[in-house]
């Protein structure tokens, strides 16, 4: 039997029952109904067994941004707990529209990676993420947060000004071969940004960070917690020194990336040992203030965010909200 077809099951098993259960709590379900793992029947029997627990609504979200203007309406409502179910993507979206509110947000595992989810310690299986959603429901211990900023809008765990950002622009440009092919074709999408615009003449970015530190590369990757990614199981780990309630920013400049350096660059991030920070091209940092990043030619700045491109800008200002989210996990 297929593993989609036991996670059904083992879903129709779990909504019989809870359904003895007493209600306690409001509950808004976001779904991306175009998440990789997402199917109608999954969503209903998830909402099905969490009703043994919780009032639920499930909304579907129908366009970009959609999912923030529902965060936003639900905490207006009253309602108890927001519930993300998709990808990275659809967190960040549906995060922006409760940060600093009083509702509880958490999460439910529908894309491919899920590094919020696991974040967490949600498991990354919706069956077992369900039933831990129904145990959270006995045992309701909200936590809150950080939540990074960079020009206004918020990232969970991460966000990246340069060449990090166009790997992310060139993925989210084939949304069915991310689907598809995952975590290869973002191996495929760096390979390729790599070689079409960082080879000659990259573009070159400055970082500034508070008390006067500077940094100039090819890339920066700031996070607010740990770790950068997952490739399948493994964790790919950048950044050092910031965790989800810690006050503080962390964050690594790529110096140069020469076909030289690069090799060794990534073997770092995919090593269990080696630190990427300890690399001879990595200027690494951890800061409570502002960052900065420009352009050093003055052009735009190509952005991401939890691992959706949202764009350029003339600057990229990064800053903490501090225990900004309440979370459910």
């Amino acid at each position: 039997m297929p593993p989609a077809a036991v996670s059904l099951e083992a879903l129709e098993r779990l909504g019989a029952a809870a359904a003895s259960g007493t209600p306690s709590r409001r509950m808004l379900v976001i779904v991306n109904p175009y998440a990789s793992t997402v199917s109608d029947r999954l969503k209903h029997l998830v909402v099905y067994a969490l009703r043994g627990r919780y009032h639920v609504e499930a909304i579907d979200t129908e366009s970009k941004d959609h999912a923030t203007e529902l965060c936003r309406q639900a905490a207006q409502q009253g309602y108890d707990v927001v519930v993300a179910f998709g990808g990275d993507g659809t967190v960040n979206e549906a995060a922006n529209g409760i940060v600093g509110t009083g509702t509880a947000f958490t999460v439910l595992p529908g894309g491919r990676t899920n590094v919020y989810c696991r974040m967490l310690g949600i498991p990354d299986d919706v069956v077992d993420a369900t039933e831990h959603l129904l145990r959270v429901a006995d045992q309701w211990a909200p936590r809150t947060v950080d939540v990074g900023v960079v020009n206004d809008r918020c990232f969970t765990f991460s966000a990246g000004v340069g060449l990090d950002a166009r790997v992310v622009e060139r993925v989210d440009a084939h949304p069915r071969l991310k689907v598809r092919m995952g975590e290869w074709y973002y191996t495929w999408a760096a390979l390729s940004a790599f070689l079409r615009r960082y080879v000659v003449r990259p573009p070159r970015i400055a970082v500034e960070v508070k008390d006067g530190e500077r940094h100039e590369g090819v890339l920066a990757i700031i996070q607010n917690g740990h770790p950068y990614t997952y490739f399948d199981r493994r964790p790919i780990e950048i950044a050092e020194g910031a965790e989800l309630d810690s006050g503080t920013l962390a964050g690594i400049v790529l110096r140069r990336g020469s076909p030289i350096d690069m090799p060794t660059v990534v073997w770092r991030a995919f090593s269990a040992r080696a630190r990427i920070v300890k690399h001879r091209r990595i200027s690494a940092f951890n800061t409570a203030g502002e960052i900065v990043v420009r352009a050093l030619d003055g052009a735009p700045v190509p952005i991401q965010v939890d691992g959706d491109f949202i764009g350029e800008a003339d600057e990229a200002r990064f800053a903490i909200r501090p225990r900004a989210l309440v979370t459910i996990s």
